[in-house]
């Protein structure tokens, strides 16, 4: 009985830690092979490159190296097309890291000094992309927004992400629930033995 309930902790802490590295992080979410980010009710296909260092391997949110990023967004809605598109990637300073959001952004008074790139409003037809070089590495949130020409709707995205993301940061979990598992086994059986 008690092997049953050891293994069955040890496999839900297993699904628990994929599950959280399965989750977007903000207005990203991950769907298939590629990303999918959520402006308002709009949607675009999100990536991006590392060309200098990891050619066109495509990231979805989290970049593994400080390196020359390119961001390509590509309209899911035909209506991002007729409207203009700001790009802000700014330093994460909440604490909040992959769970930062919009009301958090809302809530910096000084937007400018953590501002690390900005693009200008601007229009692009299908496909809007914007390179950046990231100097080191930490949290960054990106954000985008779209207005529409009139200037009366605006939809905004909030994206966090790692630059210098090793993928390591749930291995303590994993081994653990390796680790209990391993002992669950090793007990059980010596209990058989002796009985």
């Amino acid at each position: 009985m008690m092997m049953k309930n050891v293994r069955s902790a040890a496999l839900l802490v297993l699904c628990l830690v994929l599950a959280q590295q399965a989750m977007g992080h903000g207005s990203m979410t991950p769907e298939g092979d590629i990303c999918i980010l959520q402006i308002g009710y709009l949607k675009a296909h999100f990536k991006t490159y590392l060309p200098r260092s990891h050619g066109h391997e495509q990231f979805c949110e989290d970049l593994p190296e400080a390196s020359e990023a390119v961001f390509v967004m590509e309209y899911e809605h035909d209506s991002l097309a007729d409207m203009l598109i700001e790009f802000r990637i700014i330093h994460e300073r909440s604490g909040k890291r992959e769970f930062t959001r919009e009301k958090d952004i809302e809530k910096i008074d000084d937007l400018e000094s953590i501002t690390v790139a900005y693009h200008r409003p601007r229009r692009e037809l299908d496909v809007f992309s914007i390179t950046h070089q990231f100097e080191e590495p930490g949290w960054y949130v990106g954000i985008i927004t779209a207005r529409t020409l009139a200037l009366d709707e605006t939809y905004v995205a909030v994206f966090p992400f790692e630059v210098g993301f090793t993928g390591y940061r749930y291995w303590p979990l994993v081994a653990f629930a390796i680790a209990l598992l391993g002992s669950a086994l090793y007990y059980d059986s010596r209990r058989e033995r002796s009985a």
